[in-house]
């Protein structure tokens, strides 16, 4: 018996052979060659940035998993099942979210979605009704679950909102259908987003500021006098990445001095819009 063996088809490293033939064909063998072709495309003008972008998040969402983009259970904005609707008008008008997670005793148990075109509907009839009467079924969803299968479940069902739940069956966050889709397209902005055309710094009321995540560091300092800038970070943005030491996911804070900086948009490559609180 030969004392040789067959090299192993599942060897993370290709073979000389292999390499020789890839160059020979240029035909790409995974996903790593198909990238690099794709990016020596925009390199030779054949297609640009914003095309390559959406075709790598495209690329890249089917081996991504829900745990990847939803937004944990302590951060999802929640309704008490036995609430009248006239009680949760404040939070409503105050979110401007199009649908929210029903609770029944705390955040781990999600009974239902509350849509706000319901609420409305509802409320004008019945004010003392609780969330309970008119809340929708949930969909649930494992964490492990895939993005590009979750993706065709939502478009397939026509749900925009699943709760996600872990091994133990517990409410363990939530994902949207535009969560998914800003991995391949990036950021998607909806009339509720805060904007300010007219400058990187918006001021909500006394204590509560809007901020780019765009605004030169500098720029930062000069409004709050702060001595923030640094030559490690240009913008906001870079500055929160810095400072966390990995890139946030909507909801996440950070608290330096008397600033408290909470995400409020942002996508699996970038930070977009920053919540800026003067606390005491």
């Amino acid at each position: 018996m030969s004392d040789e063996h067959p090299p192993s088809r599942h060897s993370p490293q290709k073979s000389w052979i292999g390499r020789i033939s890839q160059l020979l064909t240029g035909e790409p063998q995974d996903l790593d060659d198909l990238l690099e072709i794709l990016r020596e495309a925009r390199e030779n003008h054949l297609l640009d940035t914003d095309a390559l972008s959406m075709m790598e998040g495209a690329l890249q969402v089917s081996q991504m998993r829900v745990r990847d983009i939803m937004i944990p259970r302590a951060q999802m904005v929640v309704v008490p099942h036995d609430a009248e609707l006239e009680t949760i008008f404040p939070l409503v008008t105050e979110f401007n979210h199009s649908r929210y997670p029903v609770i029944e005793d705390d955040r781990t148990k999600v009974v239902g979605i509350l849509l706000a075109k319901d609420l409305l509907t509802h409320a004008l009839q019945n004010r003392s009704l609780t969330v309970s009467k008119i809340m929708r079924p949930a969909s649930v969803v494992p964490e492990s679950k895939r993005l590009n299968v979750l993706l065709k479940e939502f478009r397939t069902n026509g749900n925009h909102m699943a709760i996600v739940v872990d091994e133990y069956g517990q409410s363990a966050g939530l994902v949207t259908i535009e969560d998914v889709l800003e991995q391949i397209v990036g950021e998607i902005e909806d009339e509720h987003d805060d904007q300010d055309d007219e400058g990187y710094i918006s001021q909500r009321n006394e204590h509560e500021y809007m901020i780019k995540a765009l605004t030169p560091i500098e720029e930062f300092d000069d409004y709050f006098s702060t001595r923030f800038t640094t030559d490690e970070y240009d913008t906001v943005g870079g500055f929160i990445v810095h400072e966390l030491q990995h890139m946030p996911k909507k909801g996440e804070c950070l608290i330096i001095g008397h600033y408290r900086f909470e995400v409020v948009r942002a996508d699996a490559r970038r930070v977009h819009l920053i919540k800026l609180k003067k606390i005491d």
